[in-house]
């Protein structure tokens, strides 16, 4: 649990709660750790311009916002590493299930997406000023948009119905209180303990470069967040490769 008191804010319509926090952040209004929360999002957004899809008071979508001075993490992407680790912890043990973090911060529940995470970044100058942790959970809900390729909730891997303010507010001072604690993990032992939790650690996947597919095996992510596979040693950034199998 984290030592700070920060400010929960329930939306009840929003069109993106990363976009409610990034205005406020504008406004000169943002303090650390704050979040802002709605089961009624109506235009979540998710990586690469995606759209975050959730049914309307069944899911959860909320935005944390922090500032990374405040952090021992300077780096981006460990940043993010770290709160998909926490994020997937958190769920497992609302579940009682092994959750697992598809490269770089889907959470998946076997085959399926259960939660996924967009963290948008604010910089003044060369000064990384502010972050939006934005996380969007499917909670409740049974029946899904068939353009989803392979969603799955919380209610249908526990066999369970949750109470969607309590969920979120608990997640929320998760987050804060694993945040507090990052000043005793090194950058190796954060990235240790995010492989260990990595989708399709040492298995055959396909990936699609371009024109190209890769029939490769997922080997682990690097401290720069790069996916390393039998193919590419080097590691493919993200945004280069897509996930088809």
């Amino acid at each position: 649990m984290s030592s700070l008191k920060a400010t929960f804010t329930i939306l009840e319509n929003i069109d993106s709660t990363n976009n409610y926090a990034m205005a406020v952040i504008q406004e000169g209004m943002a303090e650390h750790g704050a979040a802002f929360f709605t089961s009624n999002q109506s235009n979540g957004k998710g990586q690469r311009g995606k759209h975050w899809f959730g049914g309307q008071g069944e899911n959860i979508a909320i935005s944390i916002v922090i500032e990374p001075e405040k952090l021992p993490a300077k780096d981006p992407f460990l940043f993010s590493a770290a709160v998909a680790i926490f994020c997937c912890n958190f769920l497992s043990q609302q579940t009682g299930e092994l959750l697992q973090i598809k490269w770089p911060n889907d959470i998946y529940w076997c085959n399926s997406k259960v939660a996924g995470i967009l963290i948008e970044n604010v910089f003044r100058g060369n000064k990384w000023n502010k972050a939006v942790i934005g996380i969007g959970v499917n909670v409740n809900q049974t029946q899904f948009d068939p353009s989803l390729p392979n969603p799955v909730s919380l209610k249908q891997i526990a066999n369970q119905e949750y109470e969607l303010v309590s969920l979120a507010n608990n997640l929320h001072e998760y987050i804060l209180g694993e945040l507090d604690k990052m000043l005793d993990q090194s950058a190796s032992q954060l990235m240790e303990l995010y492989n260990s939790l990595l989708y399709k650690k040492n298995q055959q996947v396909m990936l699609k470069q371009g024109d190209q597919m890769h029939d490769t095996v997922v080997r682990f992510v690097a401290e720069n967040g790069n996916l390393v596979t039998d193919h590419s040693p080097e590691g493919f950034v993200f945004g280069e490769v897509e996930w088809i199998l």
